[in-house]
């Protein structure tokens, strides 16, 4: 019985003793890491729905309509997307400010701003025809004028498409290829709800010679 215990504890302790592996060659592991792909910056210009978005700011000399030099390469961008985006047959290009200052005083200036901005555009490929440019001055506050943030968000120029041609397309998946095909195309002329509002203060404004604001606003 005493023998039998003596050889269980022997094989108890030779499982037990640690393995020792011989030799220390290494096993090459070929093959080409993945590339690391920087992230893209969101585009500073993009077509939305009705609107031509910018997500940065056009920025204008103090209590004047001039564009910034720091801007003119917001603008280029703006010309491009509206080029590259045949669809957009009207745009509205509209200014706003804070209500800091006199309202009327606001609202001229808004407007030069807004001519200035369709003047760079047509200066710089964007047919004259497919812009107007309207001023609300401190009328569609989108933050509170009570803070200068929120003042400053409020002096801004948004871009309203007015009419765009809207392609509709019905698709069928092939049963043998897999691939989509186009079985029914409709083009729809879509405009703006209030695409013919402002239209007359518009025109006067794109003709008035732009003029230097004196009192304190925008």
């Amino acid at each position: 019985m005493r023998s039998s215990l003596w050889i269980a504890s022997l094989a108890f302790a030779a499982c037990s003793s640690p393995v020792t592996f011989q030799g220390q060659s290494t096993l090459p592991v070929e093959g080409t890491p993945p590339a690391v792909v920087a992230a893209q910056p969101p585009p500073r210009v993009e077509v939305r729905d009705n609107k031509i978005e910018i997500h940065d700011k056009i920025q204008f000399d103090y209590d004047k309509a001039t564009i910034k030099e720091a801007s003119f390469g917001l603008m280029n961008e703006i010309a491009s997307v509206i080029a590259k985006n045949p669809q957009i047959k009207r745009i509205r290009v509209e200014g706003n400010a804070s209500s800091e200052g006199n309202a009327d005083h606001n609202r001229t200036l808004s407007d030069d701003r807004a001519r200035s901005v369709v003047k760079y555009l047509t200066e710089h490929g964007v047919p004259a025809g497919e812009l107007t440019a309207i001023g609300y001055g401190a009328d569609r506050p989108i933050a509170d004028n009570a803070t200068e943030a929120g003042r400053e968000q409020n002096r801004r120029v948004e871009f309203l498409i007015l009419e765009q041609d809207v392609t509709h397309k019905k698709v069928a998946i092939d049963p043998q290829t897999g691939k989509e095909k186009v079985v029914e195309e409709n083009h729809e002329v879509v405009r703006a709800p209030d695409a013919d509002a402002g239209a007359q203060h518009a025109t006067k404004t794109q003709t008035k010679p732009a003029t230097t604001a004196r009192k304190k606003g925008g």
